[in-house]
């Protein structure tokens, strides 16, 4: 048999029609966040993001509800690969312990995943428009406490414990998350918008939070 005759095996035109799709979503991901970030959310149309890709108004609303869909598109893979390595994390592991090392030990892999979309670089960017835009600053708080209700039940699982009548597993993903958007805003605040910065700002509250929580604050006596 032929190369070509095997390319043109059963279920292979299948998959060359779910590859084009995910090229066309993630050309319009790209389209959308280059003129998020370039003209601003509230000034870039549907038609614009559409346009800048070649495609009609209507393929767009094929893969996303709306702008702001688009907008949060490259979140959402980082939220599912973060989800995943809670999953993964060894047993032994104490849920602060877990989601620590979730974050800084797939770091890269999330990196990775995203970067398969659109350049970090780009994303960061992103972050900017989301903190300045009241409309994507309140989808975002949102889709924060979403993201925190997921994780909380993941860690409920690994702790073999029940998510509605036990406190401990959405308290201690609210104190993570609450640590992951101070991280966020501080990152924002400073000069250095690279990824390296964030990870740095990131490891470096997440290593402050056990002696904040249970160390003793005061140096002296009084």
């Amino acid at each position: 048999m032929s190369a070509a005759e095997t390319e043109v095996g059963p279920g292979s035109g299948t998959g060359l029609r779910e590859r084009k799709k995910q090229r066309t979503r993630d050309a319009l991901v790209r389209a959308a966040l280059v003129l998020f970030t370039t003209k601003g959310y509230e000034h870039t149309t549907v038609d614009e993001i559409a346009e800048a890709v070649e495609v009609s108004q209507r393929t767009f609303f094929r893969y996303f509800a709306g702008k702001e869909d688009a907008a949060f598109a490259v979140h959402r893979i980082a939220e599912t690969r973060f989800i995943e390595a809670v999953r993964e994390r060894p047993p032994h592991e104490a849920p602060l312990e877990a989601l620590r090392q979730a974050v800084l030990e797939g770091w890269h892999s999330i990196n990775e995943a995203v970067e398969s979309v659109v350049p970090a670089e780009l994303q960061m960017r992103m972050y900017h428009v989301i903190e300045s835009t009241p409309v994507l600053l309140a989808a975002h708080m949102r889709r924060s406490v979403e993201m925190e209700e997921a994780v909380a039940r993941v860690v409920a699982e690994r702790e073999g414990v029940d998510v509605d009548s036990d406190l401990r597993p959405r308290v201690v993903v609210a104190l993570f998350g609450g640590l992951m958007r101070l991280t966020e805003r501080r990152w924002g605040l400073g000069s250095d918008m690279s990824v390296t910065a964030m990870r740095e700002l990131t490891s470096t509250f997440l290593d402050a939070m056990g002696p904040a929580l249970a160390g003793n604050w005061r140096t002296e006596q009084r």
